[in-house]
């Protein structure tokens, strides 16, 4: 039967919740066991789909086609496990269905109320889809204590008494500050912050304590005493300079240790984390570095972009070169010359984005990478931009745009109306909603033979996740294919541009999809790997 963990947070938000989730699933595995990985948010959004990223962070799209949170970027990333859309729930998702369940009348005239109705589906949410795993990790947003998160709470501590015993834990991460005018580390938020959570009625088995330093013994003792939590159950979680550091870190704390004994399951010995160590011990000893600008429209956030940072990270660990990030704010192009910020670097990356905001700077760095035979990569919103590039100053179609600024003589990205998921076709209107429009998930990609994709890919057909709501213009393929632009990778039935190459450049490739969710540090992407080793090559002619 499965044994649920339940991750959750106190003192403050940004303590690491969702990597100390994935940290210990990866722990977990590493001992034979299974793990599934889920979140729930308490906020009222139906998902993050139609939130700014600087509200959110990056959207992480899964196989399925759900718009979730960035924690399960870090999930996937540390277990290889495909999240599904059931592994990420919200305060708008579980509203909307108690919502719809009352209009029908499934509950016979009672009166709706947060107990039972509310948590009820939410233990529904928290149960689903799990058989066959041996563990289910469930983190809970937020922060204890905020008046959002408490229907989330309530719930799992009913889970705690509806199922077996031994087959719940709870896991809770607090601050450990450092006072610098004391000299020590105060150790009040935790217990007060263990309070709080006492108060809704959930006592934690495990306290992972977040600090900038080990914590003294005497003080873990008083942690424990306090919170009502055995000592070698207060797991310190010092800063790391890597993420990929922390499961061995967790591992040597023995978070994974305590998780078996809260379950009363044998310590089977030490794990296998040869893998995690010969990652770190690649970035922490590289053979060079890159330096790679991304030119982007959210800087000013970089979780914007976390799953795009850690594919460029990987794609330096399978090179043995530290990947340097210049990140660029693209509206800075608008107003001065480009070679001004990008002359020294290796390699030239543009991101996803949305909006007219930005992309002429977009289109300036494209134009850069071309002409200056940089290496160039351009994901979904920065390939459409690297086409109209190509259009404009190799086309001659001067005024090339994208219907998404307005109206133009040359659409050469215009509005995805109408395309095919398997065997159904789905179709979207200029006046449709904003959430959950757009073209999401897997889609297969066919790689025209002899193309550098198909060669990067060692394959003629590939899947990749998708998050867009324009497409480069299929009508224009043969004037732009005229220019030396390459169309490499469409949709099975052909319909749909999905990768652009300029075979005559030394690395210059446009991608309509978003394979940075799909990068793992033991499993680099291709195109990332790929990426990195052209900017090496780069780097060496410099």
């Amino acid at each position: 039967m499965t044994r649920y963990i339940f991750i959750t947070g106190g003192v403050s938000s940004s303590l690491g919740k969702g990597l100390a989730s994935a940290a210990l699933g990866s722990l977990l595995q590493s001992r034979g066991y299974s793990v599934r990985l889920r979140k729930l948010d308490p906020y009222l959004n139906v998902d993050p789909g139609t939130m700014s990223p600087y509200q959110h962070g990056e959207v992480y799209v899964t196989d399925d086609g759900a718009e979730t949170d960035l924690d399960l970027g870090h999930y996937e990333r540390f277990t290889g496990v495909p999240a599904r859309r059931s592994d990420s729930m919200t305060s708008g998702k579980i509203y909307s269905e108690v919502i719809a369940r009352e209009r029908r009348g499934d509950y016979l005239g009672g009166t709706v109320q947060v107990i039972p109705h509310v948590t009820d589906v939410i233990k529904e949410a928290v149960l689903a889809d799990s058989s066959g795993v041996d563990f289910l990790l469930c983190e809970i947003g937020g922060t204890v204590g905020d008046i959002e998160s408490l229907p989330f709470l309530e719930a799992i501590r009913q889970l705690g008494n509806d199922l077996p015993r031994q087959h719940t834990v709870f896991v809770h991460l607090t601050l450990v500050p450092w006072v610098a005018a004391a000299g020590e580390l105060k150790t009040k938020p935790t217990q007060h912050s263990v309070k709080e959570l006492r108060g809704i009625g959930i006592q934690p088995d495990i306290l992972v304590c977040r600090c900038d330093r080990p914590i003294p013994e005497a003080a873990r003792l008083k942690i424990g005493l306090f919170c009502n939590v055995r000592p070698e159950a207060v797991i310190p979680g010092v800063d790391v300079d890597t993420i990929y550091q922390v499961p061995i870190s967790y591992h040597r704390a023995g978070l994974d240790t305590q998780v078996l004994a809260a379950c009363g399951l044998p310590d089977s010995g030490t794990p296998d984390l040869e893998r995690w160590e010969s990652i770190v011990r690649t970035i922490r000893a590289p053979d060079g570095e890159v330096a790679i600008a991304v030119v982007g429209k959210y800087t000013g956030l970089l979780d914007a972009y976390k799953s795009l940072a850690e594919a460029l990270a990987h794609g330096g660990i399978a090179n043995n070169v530290k990947v340097n990030l210049s990140w660029i704010d693209s509206e800075v192009f608008e107003s001065e010359d480009a070679v001004d910020r990008l002359r020294s670097v290796n390699g030239i990356l543009v991101p996803g984005g949305f909006g007219e905001r930005g992309s002429e700077g977009k289109i300036a760095a494209a134009s850069f990478a071309r002409r200056k035979e940089i290496p160039y990569f351009g994901i979904c919103f920065g390939m459409q931009m690297a086409v109209i590039e190509a259009a404009r100053h190799l086309g001659g179609l001067a005024k090339a745009s994208s219907t998404e600024f307005g109206p133009t003589p040359h659409p050469i990205v215009g509005l995805l109306t109408e395309w095919t998921r398997g065997n159904a076709v789905e179709r979207r209107g200029m006046g449709d909603n904003l959430g959950g429009t757009m073209r999401l998930g897997a889609y297969d990609c066919v790689l025209a033979e002899g193309s550098r994709a198909a060669e990067i890919y060692g394959a003629r057909r590939i899947s990749e996740r998708h998050r867009h709501r324009y497409e480069v213009n299929i009508n224009y393929r043969q004037q732009l294919e005229d220019t030396g632009l390459r169309f490499s990778g469409m949709s099975p039935d052909g319909v749909l541009p999905e990768i652009v190459e300029l075979p005559s450049h030394p690395w210059f490739v446009g991608v309509q999809f978003h394979p940075e969710l799909k990068s793992k540090p033991f499993a680099p992407h291709p195109l990332f790997a790929s990426f990195i080793q052209a900017a090496v090559a780069n780097s060496r002619l410099v």
